[in-house]
């Protein structure tokens, strides 16, 4: 139970990392954290006292700890009260990472494809001196890598659909939206999914 997920926020309502409910308490009994509850919509804080007096309402029908003097619920979110910054997230420039920058769609013809059936195609052509770096390298179906070649689009007659961009991710981009471990976490992570800049290596 006390290894249960918890979600941090920096003192702007940012989220910035999951703890264990262990590491929760611990930053709630020393003052440094409050309890951030969601309730239809509504955000309340409480501190540890405030939320050891709540849970006692809540103790059938939550997940609890229970001491030797008194039951506490453990919170789903938590929020930072001195720490305002946002941790950088180094994510490495390669292929799984270009395929969710431009979302399995292939960058000439704008369907949308199995990563099977995509491949990377550097806009300029290695042979012409085109570098593997964001702004040169984009999804490419098949079909539309196969008409290109080694050529230039202007030279193959083919347009990009959007001029690729180096992506600015969050730093919660490491966690899957989908295994959230609680319907909570949706209001802090969904509006700040894509933030935090990628690392320009080599793709191998």
């Amino acid at each position: 139970m006390l290894d249960a997920n918890v979600l941090v926020l920096n003192r702007l309502w940012q989220a910035v990392n999951i703890c264990t409910a262990r590491r929760a308490f611990s930053l709630l009994y020393t003052g440094q954290a409050q309890v951030i509850d969601v309730e239809e919509g509504k955000f309340s804080a409480f501190n540890f006292e405030d939320w050891k007096d709540l849970s006692a309402a809540f103790e059938k029908r939550e997940e609890v700890v229970r001491t030797i003097s008194f039951t506490i619920r453990i919170p789903k979110v938590i929020l930072l009260l001195l720490y305002d910054k946002l941790p950088r997230s180094s994510i490495k420039f390669n292929r799984k990472n270009i395929h969710q920058r431009d979302k399995n769609i292939c960058q000439y013809c704008g369907q949308k494809f199995d990563i099977a059936e995509l491949n990377i195609d550097h806009i300029i052509p290695k042979v012409l001196g085109g570098k593997s770096v964001w702004t040169n390298v984009v999804c490419s179906c098949m079909n539309c890598n196969l008409h290109k070649g080694g050529r230039t689009p202007h030279q193959a007659g083919m347009k990009l659909i959007q001029a690729p961009k180096e992506p600015r991710w969050q730093y919660l981009a490491h966690f899957n939206i989908k295994t959230m471990h609680h319907e909570s976490w949706r209001h802090f992570i969904d509006t700040a999914y894509w933030n935090t800049e990628l690392e320009s290596d080599e793709d191998k």
